[in-house]
């Protein structure tokens, strides 16, 4: 038996609505009417104060990367919470438009924003006590999805947010969706009111496909567009009739009939013919049929056509830029565009453009350089080796622009959150802020600041040092900071390494003891800002600090290779350093031109002493410790090597006068001697010579490369016009590569695992 509030409720929610439906039945020829109209009594009082007009939103859209691979810009990844791509009413075949109209609304194209019939038998259902119900036009339904889409972008779960905060989020993301979609009487006059507003604005043609873009098709796809990409591999405007009432279909129960075989009923999948699906697209046809949308033979034929679904999944995020060897990459400009001001002055606005902007996104990479350096690297250091963590990695960037066109590891890039072995999301070529790790040892190829330093305060190549000296006092380095004291033991690489020699000679062969006595007659702190002033820094601060030790000389400070091939770059540059940058421009989704960072471009050290640095370390690639990586192709090159103790970090950094490259190979963890690992035959500390001529040579066939300025003789010879005398051991060849570390042969921790002692090496 009803109670007597509930009749009385009955009889009030029959008082509003049918008021409201009264007032609708108006708008059927007269929809202006009928929004005047639907204030007249307190029993449609509740339209007072709702807008008639519900702005929509811009939909989230799909962030397209792209790279250059054989002259054309071709796309390596993709990005999108909701897989959408917005098409034109000419993108879409008119079968999608007839099945639409045909099932969700006959009378789309004369009513006024609301299906009139529906909502009066909606209300008088309401109205009679039974559950809230009320018919939905195509107006209605695009006004349910666009306040959806407010839900999905203002109240989305950030998944990097504490398991609280993520709680809090979800519960008011629910409240928000429940509001947007619960059948109360007051959310559909609220909808009524929208879809009349929506009415007065547009045309029918707009809204139906502003509906079609919007509506979701199962899972992650949304609009037309992608559905018929992902279910049918095929474009909105190539659908065939079956295809078209197959997509349409799924509208009714998007999650349920999908044919994907994720669908949430477990007999509803391919291997029984989508049943479900089949059964509500045959209800589409014979609608289209009914309302004179096809023929009686078109009806009988699409019927008697089986659903097969050609599911086209559409990888999101920089996993699917692992087929072009470029996930690293992609993470490396995901994380600029998130931490970048150019991209929107704060960290939720750069991820709303990022997320929501249907951005082209035309990157720096050079994917023909980009395969040439991974099959290089990966010919020789494997993902995984025996019982070694094992890491190795290749970046360059072009000189005076900052251009990176290649950047490659061993390991594949896999940011799930469960990499399997041979995988990792680390990107051992940045900064530990872009994904990178925090660094590694660079051994002697730090010593091209060395250099720098010692031709500043005025010495020359030429000048003689003694290299006899294996124990150094820390009181005997002068420095900006506190005093240190102790012993400093320096080892060389070969025992024959030693004698009075000339500052170029010890380049050459990189001897450690003779750069030690180097820095006694300079100021530490004035080799550390040679090396900041051209964009060295610790690639995680927090992690590694950097430090302005004796050791510090010949290359303990953790780095990027990044950081190292900007800093060659600057120097083949006549000293003048430039940041690198990943993106050469990126478009809206309309197409107009948005905001990138520029490199920027500073005169970091003086044009001669960068030309006389220059000149000494191209005695490295053709006399000195690095002949071995040489490409001998008729373009100048310059370089230097650096390998730690036991071989744990193994360098070489060179530049033309187009283009510079850091390469590193070692162990992210463990201490294994890497002098007694072989790869294809080749020891561990010189594998990178044979990587290197690869990319260099690919590099050069692409870049060539002139001439590099002239050295300033003053800062060759010194006073003198001749080279003096000197007792010095014969510069190496190359094949054993070349010491860089430097210190009392203690083992240096792995990798990102903190500061340690340093070691030796060449």
């Amino acid at each position: 038996m009803t109670s007597r509030a509930g009749a009385w409720g009955a009889l009030a929610g029959f008082i509003a609505m049918s008021a409201v439906a009264g007032v609708l039945v108006v708008s059927a020829v007269t929809p202006a009417l009928a929004v005047t109209s639907l204030a007249i009594s307190d029993g449609t009082g509740m339209f007072d104060g709702l807008p008639d007009y519900l702005a929509p939103q811009p939909l989230d859209q799909t962030t397209t990367f792209y790279a250059t691979k054989g002259g054309q810009e071709v796309p390596i990844a993709s990005f999108y919470a909701q897989n959408r791509e917005d098409v034109p009413w000419d993108g879409i075949s008119q079968s999608v438009k007839d099945a639409a109209v045909a099932t969700e609304d006959p009378r789309f194209y004369s009513e006024g924003g609301i299906d009139v019939f529906g909502t009066v038998r909606g209300a008088l259902s309401t109205a009679s006590g039974k559950d809230v119900q009320g018919g939905s036009s195509i107006t209605q339904q695009y006004v349910k999805n666009i306040l959806v889409q407010r839900c999905e972008q203002n109240d989305a779960v950030d998944p990097d947010a504490s398991a609280k905060v993520q709680k809090q989020q979800q519960a008011k993301f629910e409240a928000c969706y429940t509001d947007a979609t619960g059948v109360t009487v007051q959310r559909k006059v609220q909808e009524i009111r929208y879809a009349i507003g929506l009415d007065k604005r547009y045309s029918k043609d707009q809204i139906l496909l502003s509906y079609l873009n919007i509506v979701g098709f199962g899972g992650r796809v949304y609009g037309i567009q992608a559905a018929a990409q992902y279910y049918f591999g095929t474009d909105a405007k190539s659908l065939t009739l079956p295809q078209a009432a197959t997509l349409i279909a799924i509208l009714n129960n998007p999650n349920y009939l999908r044919i994907d075989d994720q669908s949430t009923s477990s007999t509803n999948v391919a291997a029984k013919g989508f049943p479900a699906t089949t059964e509500r697209r045959n209800y589409v046809l014979q609608r289209m049929f009914v309302n004179h949308k096809i023929t009686n033979a078109e009806y009988k034929q699409a019927v008697a056509t089986k659903i097969q679904a050609h599911i086209t999944p559409k990888l999101s995020g920089c996993s699917s830029a692992v087929q072009a060897d470029a996930g690293f990459f992609c993470d490396y400009v995901r994380r600029i565009m998130l931490t970048d001001p150019a991209f929107g002055k704060t960290a939720d606005a750069r991820q709303a453009q990022f997320q929501r902007g249907g951005l082209k996104v035309y990157t720096t990479l050079n994917l023909d350089l980009q395969n040439t350096a991974q099959a290089a690297l990966s010919g020789y250091i494997p993902p995984t080796y025996g019982g070694l963590d094992l890491g190795g990695a290749n970046v360059s960037m072009e000189v005076g622009t900052g251009r990176v066109v290649t950047m490659v590891e061993n390991k594949q890039f896999d940011d799930s959150g469960d990499a399997p072995p041979g995988t990792t999301s680390v990107n051992y070529t940045t900064d530990y802020a872009y994904g990178g790790s925090s660094g590694f040892q660079t051994g002697s190829s730090f010593k091209a600041f060395d250099l720098i330093a010692w031709l500043e305060a005025g010495h020359s190549l030429y000048e003689s040092v003694n290299a006899n000296t294996h124990l150094f006092q820390e009181s005997q380095f002068a420095t900006c900071g506190p005093p240190t004291t102790g012993p400093w033991p320096v080892a060389n690489d070969e025992s024959s390494e030693g004698g009075t020699m000339s500052v170029l000679q010890a380049t050459e062969a990189s001897v450690n003891t003779a750069f030690a006595m180097m820095a006694t007659k300079l100021n530490m702190c004035d080799i550390s800002k040679a090396a900041t002033d051209l964009g060295v820094h610790s690639a995680n601060q927090d992690v590694n600090p950097w430090t302005i030790l004796p050791p510090f000389i010949i290359g303990v400070n953790y780095i990027s290779p990044l950081t190292m091939a900007q800093a060659y770059a600057g120097i083949a540059n006549g000293g003048r350093m430039c940041t690198p940058i990943a993106i050469d421009k990126a478009l809206d989704a309309n197409g107009n031109p948005i905001t990138v960072p520029k490199t920027t471009c500073t005169q970091a050290i003086p044009e001669n002493v960068a030309a006389t640095v220059t000149w000494a370390l191209q005695h490295v690639m053709t006399a000195g410790t690095a002949t071995g990586a040489n490409p001998n192709d008729g373009v100048p090159i310059m370089g230097k090597t650096g390998t730690t103790d036991f071989a744990h970090e193994n360098w070489l950094v060179t530049s033309t006068s187009k283009v510079a490259q850091a390469t590193w190979v070692g162990l992210i963890s463990g201490a294994t001697d890497m002098h007694y690992v072989y790869f294809k035959g080749i020891q561990g500390n010189n594998v990178k010579f044979n990587i290197v001529k690869q990319i260099d040579t690919a590099l050069d066939s692409v870049y060539g490369g002139g001439a590099f300025p002239a050295p300033d003789n003053t800062l060759i010879y010194g006073n003198g016009s001749k080279p003096p005398a000197t007792n010095s051991p014969k510069p190496g060849t190359g094949g054993n590569g070349g010491n860089s570390g430097g210190g009392n042969g203690a083992n240096p921790p792995a990798p990102g695992q903190g500061p340690g002692k340093p070691g030796k090496g060449h």
